[in-house]
């Protein structure tokens, strides 16, 4: 890998610049500071510090949410969309203030970090056309002079718990359709973004405040620990929780939710794979699967952890990713060139050291990378060296998500059913691929007997989903859908209509009821 350390910004010239990306979003950085430090990926060093609320924070942020609910969900959805058309107006306008924040919170290139940006721009374009396409079914009724049909209505308040690796992005996913569809949305971000949230919630007041009828409480940010999280989950007046994290925190939020009857769009860990088959172009094969296992430090929920290549091109596809690895610039996110930005914290560079060690004992070879960057210049910050490990099987820790660039590569001899079984061999579900020339492979592969993840691309890699699809996986990955597609559907309420104008009173089904 090509090390980059000599360009680590220093603390005062990193929190300079995110102050001042702040203000420029509109943040009044006096009136939420506090005792809790932001510290950056990059450098390991405090950017500023913020006020953490409690649960009692909470519970009033939701009877406010509430409050505006009750006129928020009677505003026509063409009027909803204008106050998000007008976000995404203030989002492009701020795009590089916001990709600042991103990179220096939580350690993003700067390509990315403005990637992340522009999908909260696509999702508002998107959101601003759905506004106009809320659209019911009209059904056919058995019973003459009888109309059958459905109707959606807004949901209630929409709590979002979001995770570091995508600071703002899913907030926009779950906030362009939420306020379309008629629903307030009160955030509690990662505690390791906390100013991502307050900026990106600053221009959607901006926007709130430009827009008639628009009521206050509908955007509101919640910044805590733990304890904010289990406030927001057990509220009965949280009427959808999305959750984007671990497993673990699905295990806990699900059951939660379910007990008080309420909804919840849980999107969880992620163990993704890519197989390579012998018709595969590998060129385009290494290019899809460098990006894929090594962008964003390998902290992405689609990051590529496994390839399944077929023994006949194992070793030349090997070779050739081992190639490309070595020469993956390690540094400054912020610094023109990088592609491999520091881990979020310490935490995660315990996992990753210990999944190099666990696959080393459990019979992997490390092919490249496995080590630490940067330790001598920044000893508070986390760089590490994208790793490739070939592995005899799919051993416990290659069905165990890491949250870090380990990719393990493991071979198969048959055909392409051998492959997908691998694939699916995992408790996780969310992205999948192929990369193949055959159709045959490629349209098994997306069948109902190929790859069991919500997402299944052929010849591109497992990242990098647009906003137009719905996104979300299944089995641990935890089943919920977001962005695009129908996914709007989680945040409203669908009722069936029976419209008699017969003026006679026939039941379903032949039922006869007449008293005499």
């Amino acid at each position: 890998m090509v090390n980059q350390q000599s360009t680590l910004p220093s603390a005062t010239e990193l929190a300079e610049r995110a102050r001042a990306a702040a203000e420029r979003c509109g943040v009044d950085l006096n009136q939420v500071s506090g005792d809790h430090d932001v510290i950056s990926p990059i450098n390991g060093q405090p950017l500023y510090s913020v006020a953490w609320q409690d649960s009692a924070g909470v519970d009033a942020a939701i009877k406010t949410a509430n409050d505006a609910f009750l006129q928020w969900r009677t505003v026509p959805a063409p009027v909803r969309g204008a106050l998000v058309k007008r976000l995404g107006e203030l989002l492009t306008e701020h795009k590089d203030d916001l990709a600042e924040l991103v990179s220096a919170e939580v350690g993003k290139i700067t390509s990315e970090a403005r990637g992340e940006v522009q999908e909260m721009i696509d999702i508002c374009e998107f959101a601003l056309g759905l506004s106009r396409q809320l659209y019911g079914k009209t059904m056919v009724s058995e019973r003459a002079g009888h109309r059958l049909m459905e109707t959606w209505h807004p949901l209630g308040v929409v709590g979002v718990i979001s995770a570091f690796n995508f600071p703002v992005a899913v907030w926009s996913w779950n906030t362009a359709l939420a306020l379309v569809c008629g629903d307030p949305v009160i955030w509690k971000p990662s505690e390791t973004a906390p100013m991502c949230a307050l900026a990106s919630n600053a221009l959607l007041q901006r926007a709130i405040a430009e827009t008639e009828d628009a009521p206050e409480g509908l955007s509101q940010v919640v910044i805590g620990g733990a304890d904010v999280g289990q406030a927001l989950v057990e509220n009965p007046g949280i009427a959808l929780l999305s959750a984007t994290g671990s497993t673990r925190m699905g295990r806990t939020v699900g059951p939660l939710v379910a007990e008080r009857f309420g909804r919840s769009l849980l999107e969880l860990g992620g163990n993704n794979a890519a197989i390579v088959t012998p018709s595969a172009d590998l060129d385009l094969a290494v290019r899809g699967i460098v990006f894929a296992a090594a962008g964003t430090a390998g902290q992405r929920c689609t990051t590529m952890r496994r390839v399944i290549v077929h023994s006949s091109i194992g070793e030349e596809l090997v070779q050739r990713l081992k190639a490309v690895y070595e020469r993956l610039p390690i540094g400054d996110p912020q610094r023109e060139g990088t592609l491999i930005g520091p881990l979020i914290n310490e935490r995660s560079f315990t996992g990753f050291d210990a999944a190099v060690q666990q696959a080393g004992e459990q019979g992997g070879e490390v092919v490249v990378g496995g080590a630490r960057e940067l330790a001598t210049e920044a000893p508070e910050a986390f760089y590490v060296q994208p790793t490739l490990i070939t592995m005899p099987g799919q051993s416990e820790v290659v069905r165990t998500e890491t949250f870090a660039p380990i990719t393990y590569v493991l071979t198969y001899d048959g055909d392409v059913t051998e492959a997908i079984a691998l694939n699916n061999d995992v408790p996780q579900g969310l992205s999948s691929s192929i990369f193949t020339s055959d159709l045959g492979e490629a349209e098994l592969f997306v069948s109902a007997a190929g790859s069991d993840c919500g997402i299944a691309n052929v010849n591109i890699g497992t990242s990098g989903a647009e906003i137009g699809g719905a996104f979300g996986g299944e089995k641990e990955t935890g089943g919920g859908r977001e962005s695009g597609s129908d996914a709007w559907q989680a945040y409203m309420r669908r009722a069936t209509n029976t419209i008699n104008y017969s003026g006679a009173l026939p039941l379903a089904q032949g039922v006869n009821f007449d008293v005499d």
